[in-house]
């Protein structure tokens, strides 16, 4: 019988690693394939070097990625696994800090990248059980459950809204802290209704009404929020425009 490869520990893997596992992740889940630009991009790092720790993963044992030349990178079903166990330490860790320390929105997540790497399984368990086993992290993304499993994510870019579309705001992108605090500002956070007023095929800038008042936004914003349609009649939306 062919002996069955041990799983990776996360004691054996470097901080450096866990961010580049990911990384892939979350651009594999997008588009289905990472490229090695794409993973250098949001790394920070050279192609060069991106490629070469690509291959480092790529020769584990087992194998924490699937590399092809020129056909981009899968995360394996062990890199997966880890991956979506940082996500959920993450996740959870950016709560925490929000609901029982007191931090804002818009500093969670640099906080919760460098603590991701030190905590325990059973500190991650101890949050989970004391913020209530939450679905959710504050940004609204949802965070993997203890078998390290995702829902597979239906919502939509506000951008694709037009007229007379209602909708739940349910995640914002996290990684820019001015971003966040503009939408505080404006009170665009998740669970929060909208109703969107019109459109502008010149510029692609939504008008809103939100919370009683009328905002104006524009494609650069509106790309990073998610929503649920809430209104049936309006689930048939009008393409985007290339703007």
């Amino acid at each position: 019988m062919k002996p069955t490869n041990p799983a990776v520990s996360r004691a054996d893997l470097s901080e450096s690693i866990e961010d580049y596992l990911k990384t892939i992740y979350e651009l594999t889940r997008a588009s289905g394939r990472a490229s090695t630009s794409q993973i250098a991009a949001r790394m920070g790092v050279t192609p060069a070097s991106a490629s070469g720790m690509i291959q480092k993963l790529a020769a584990t044992t087992p194998p924490l990625v699937k590399y092809e030349k020129h056909h981009g990178v899968l995360l394996t079903d062990e890199g997966e696994k880890i991956a979506l166990e940082i996500i959920r330490y993450h996740r959870l860790l950016e709560l925490f800090l929000q609901e029982a320390l007191g931090f804002p929105w818009d500093q969670v997540h640099e906080e919760a990248d460098r603590l991701e790497h030190v905590i325990s399984p059973d500190f991650a368990e101890r949050i989970a059980r004391i913020l209530g086993e939450p679905q959710r992290d504050p940004h609204g993304h949802p965070i993997p459950s203890r078998d390290l499993t995702l829902p597979h994510e239906t919502d939509l870019s506000l951008r694709e809204l037009r007229p007379g579309q209602r909708a739940l705001i349910r995640r914002v992108e996290d990684e820019d802290p001015g971003l966040l605090r503009h939408l505080e500002s404006m009170g665009l956070k998740p669970s929060v209704p909208l109703e969107v007023l019109a459109y502008s095929a010149y510029d692609g800038n939504l008008e809103l009404l939100i919370g009683g008042r009328v905002v104006v936004l524009g494609p650069a914003i509106t790309s990073k929020i998610y929503v649920e349609v809430t209104n049936a009649a309006h689930l048939d939306l009008i393409e985007a425009d290339p703007f």
